[in-house]
């Protein structure tokens, strides 16, 4: 039976939607079904465990699963050593300190002898014992915003996107205290093993890599004098060199090349004002330096 390396993926949610997003984005192909808990690719030697994301860390410990994709927050506050492989950079959110519109806050000394709601109360209570604050964490696993309106807490610690929730409970957001996105965990050493599931897994890491990379850059083609070559290469920059193409006009050159989105705008203006034309732009899917 051929080998194949198993990845721990949450069930369902956005963290779940944008972890097969990117595997789909890496060319392997396979099938959902929200009741199926166990999947295999069919183009690729890699079987799908889908499971509560808070059982992530305990799959990859015990050996159930290879590797996993998990939010940092559910890793850290598992409190497991294992490896992080890599920082997938989505799903990003943050964990911040919530109070009722009545509450006067001035610090995280204003949470001093509060009983404070959470469903991370290991995060929690390690930032504050950094700060010398001693609190009362009380581990909620849902509706964490009800909590001080029932009396059980004084204020919530909890995962916040839009703050639209807390808002509707007589909440407001006063303080971020750790920030979290997706990552992949393996076993300690698992890296450093010879053996076909590593093997395996680094051409998933390859493939990752490339569509990352692809994410952020443009394709640029256009037409440029070919006195102005120079100054082209300086604006463009990044990679090792353009590509430039001879056009039947011998004083004009067709010019390609690869630009980061995050410079592309001034990339684009700063060509239009030496002369460029036909400039277009196309996205890339995957790429590799």
């Amino acid at each position: 039976m051929e080998e194949v390396l198993k990845i721990a993926i949450q069930k369902s949610g956005r963290l779940s939607e944008k972890s097969l997003d990117i595997i789909r984005a890496c060319g392997i192909d396979f099938t959902t079904d929200g009741r199926v808990l166990k999947e295999r690719a069919t183009n690729f030697p890699l079987e799908f465990l889908f499971v509560r994301d808070d059982d992530i860390p305990t799959y990859v410990r015990d050996g159930v699963a290879d590797i996993g994709i998990v939010g940092r927050n559910e890793f850290d506050e598992s409190g497991f050593y294992l490896d992080v492989v890599k920082d997938l950079k989505f799903a990003k959110c943050r964990l911040s300190i919530a109070v009722p519109n009545g509450f006067e806050y001035e610090g995280l000394t204003s949470l001093e002898g509060k009983r404070i709601a959470t469903s991370y109360p290991n995060i929690l209570m390690k930032i504050l014992k950094e700060k010398g604050v001693s609190a009362t964490p009380l581990v909620v696993s849902g509706s964490v915003e009800i909590t001080p309106q029932v009396g059980i807490a004084d204020c919530i610690c909890d995962i916040v996107s839009t703050g639209t929730t807390l808002k509707m409970n007589g909440l407001r957001e006063v303080e971020e205290i750790y920030r979290s996105s997706a990552i992949m965990i393996a076993r300690p050493g698992f890296r450093n093993t010879v053996s076909r599931k590593n093997d395996i897994l680094t051409r998933l890491l390859e493939r990752i890599e490339a569509v990352e990379l692809a994410k952020n850059k443009k394709y640029v083609l256009f037409n440029l004098p070919s006195s102005r070559l120079d100054e082209a290469a300086r604006i463009i920059g990044g990679m090792k060199s353009p590509t430039v193409t001879p056009l039947m006009d011998k004083d004009w050159v067709s010019v390609q090349s690869v630009v980061s989105e995050d410079r592309f705008w001034s990339v684009f203006e700063d060509l239009k004002a030496i002369g460029a034309e036909g400039i277009l732009v196309m996205n890339i899917e995957k790429m590799t330096e």
